[in-house]
């Protein structure tokens, strides 16, 4: 599965370096007048709704740079077929998130492995655990691989505009940036680019929409593509055009078909996935239900 991507040439490129709690990895920082951008997020391994989110930006004529924010695999039933879906999208920005980072660091063989904050003797917390090994062991050295090439961060710079694309933040990658902690990244870049006048920046893992706006700060979240928890199950993807210091954010929400999704769950019983078929069919964390 190819996708047309409209390269746009004679761009500068400086490559800077972003230090992120985990370890130091290269961020590509890219200056040029105009600029759009296809971003899907948060896809955990429902190939059904990727391949809908997919199809829209490939109808679409006017993509220079598709980007995917990350958490990509885990919880949903098939990441090996996911994962051979994302290889096949012609120069795609892949962040890492922090899903991808626990099949990186083998989370499950920490002695009180845990993940955000959750208690180790929660069992919801040891079914998702076991969901991760579950995944990086249908993955194996390939998904290693593929989650180890991925970002912490992307930044780029489209005429007076300056764009960060981030799982969660660059500091941390399991919660976003407050308006306050956002501000002052704000305040940095300017002094670091003081003819930038606007800044944009662009995170996942939440799984619900973000669209806030402070002087010239704006601060954006689609949701999810795959696993959103908005209490609308419809997946996402959004475009971002940045093109005479004007912002336009665009966020398609789409049917698809969710009992294919439901059915695989079903199939194939990954660790966790009676609680994760009342997710993608409630758009909600509902692990009271059974």
């Amino acid at each position: 599965m190819y996708f047309k991507i409209k390269y746009v040439f004679n761009c500068q490129l400086q490559i800077i370096n972003i230090l992120a709690h985990q370890k130091v990895k290269k961020v590509y920082l890219v200056t040029m007048d105009s600029k759009t951008f296809a971003i899907i997020t948060d896809i955990h391994s429902n190939l059904e709704s990727l391949n809908k989110a997919l199809e829209i930006i490939n109808s679409r004529k006017d993509i220079d740079q598709i980007i995917c924010l990350g958490d990509c695999f885990a919880l949903g039933p098939e990441p090996e077929k996911t994962m051979e879906t994302l290889k096949s999208i012609t120069n795609c920005i892949f962040i890492r998130g922090n899903h991808d980072r626990y099949l990186l660091e083998k989370l499950w063989e920490e002695e009180q492995p845990s993940l955000e904050g959750m208690d180790p003797a929660d069992p919801i917390c040891q079914a998702i655990v076991k969901n991760e090994k579950w995944t990086a062991d249908l993955l194996g050295k390939d998904g290693i691989e593929f989650c180890s090439k991925m970002k912490i961060a992307h930044r780029e710079i489209i005429g007076q505009t300056l764009i960060e694309f981030s799982h969660a933040w660059y500091k941390r990658d399991d919660k976003p940036p407050s308006v306050k902690e956002g501000l002052k990244w704000k305040e940095h870049l300017s002094q670091l680019n003081p003819k930038v006048k606007n800044f944009v920046f662009i995170h996942g893992h939440v799984h619900i929409p973000r669209h806030q706006i402070i002087e010239n700060l704006t601060i954006l979240c689609q949701g999810a593509t795959g696993l959103p928890f908005d209490r609308d199950p419809r997946g996402s993807v959004a475009f971002l055009k940045v093109e005479n210091e004007q912002i336009l954010w665009e966020v398609e929400r789409y049917n698809y078909n969710i009992n294919i999704t439901s059915s695989q769950l079903e199939k194939r019983k990954p660790p966790f996935y009676t609680n994760l078929k009342n997710t993608i069919r409630l758009a909600s964390i509902r692990n009271d239900l059974q």
